[in-house]
């Protein structure tokens, strides 16, 4: 039992920092390769658009951006406290795998935030950011931007004349500009609430540990 536990442990650690790792190594790359709005066309419905925002998940802004950043380390902080009672009570695989992804994902966006200001120079149309001497960057701790590349624009049309308000405007499905971390939040965050409702509704109405299962199928359930 002792021993299945702590192999969770060290997989969700695991997950986490191999999921944070692909986040930044693709950001990085952008940030240092792209000019601001540049754009490569993988496909005509997948593009690389680079962006930066201030805001949450796909580009949102309607939060501070010093509020956003000290909720996302509080949420970092539980989720990883979270993570440690998951494995302490004996949680299914699948679920604790969901729960690390979605942490992997909320620190790939606070890394930005935390460190991005402080070792890049400022991002424009017109030439690639660059490293900078650590402090010497466009932004204090905690206030960088958070770089967004995933454009899929499924589907680019026009809506018919006879549509209210919109009549005759272009529009664009869908229009979002995401992440790699963006993604790990949305997957995670999903799958919990289309497999695991019963760990989301049962986990904490008692406090004695789960009955630990070693089949493969009740991990995979």
């Amino acid at each position: 039992m002792a021993n299945i536990k702590k192999s969770r442990g060290v997989l969700a650690v695991t997950l986490i920092l191999v999921l944070l790792v692909i986040d930044q190594v693709i950001k990085i790359w952008v940030k240092t390769n792209m000019p601001l709005y540049d754009t490569i066309e993988i496909t005509s419905w997948f593009k690389i658009h680079y962006i930066e925002n201030n805001g949450m998940a796909f580009g949102m802004t309607f939060v501070n951006k010093l509020v956003l950043s000290l909720f996302r380390i509080a949420a970092i902080v539980l989720l990883c406290y979270y993570i440690s009672l998951l494995v302490r009570r004996g949680c299914r695989l699948g679920y604790l795998i969901c729960v690390a992804i979605v942490t992997a994902g909320a620190a790939g966006n606070i890394f930005d935030s935390m460190f991005y200001g402080l070792i890049f120079s400022g991002s424009s149309p017109y030439y690639v950011s660059y490293f900078v001497p650590f402090g010497d960057g466009y932004a204090p701790f905690l206030m960088g931007k958070v770089v967004d590349m995933f454009y899929f624009p499924l589907i680019e049309s026009t809506f018919p004349d006879w549509v209210p308000f919109w009549g005759g405007e272009n529009f664009v499905f869908f229009s979002p500009v995401f992440n790699f971390a963006d993604a790990c939040v949305s997957v995670g965050v999903v799958v919990v609430l289309l497999f695991y409702q019963r760990e989301l509704t049962e986990l904490f109405k008692d406090d004695k540990p789960k009955e630990q299962s070693t089949s493969i199928d009740s991990d995979l359930n």
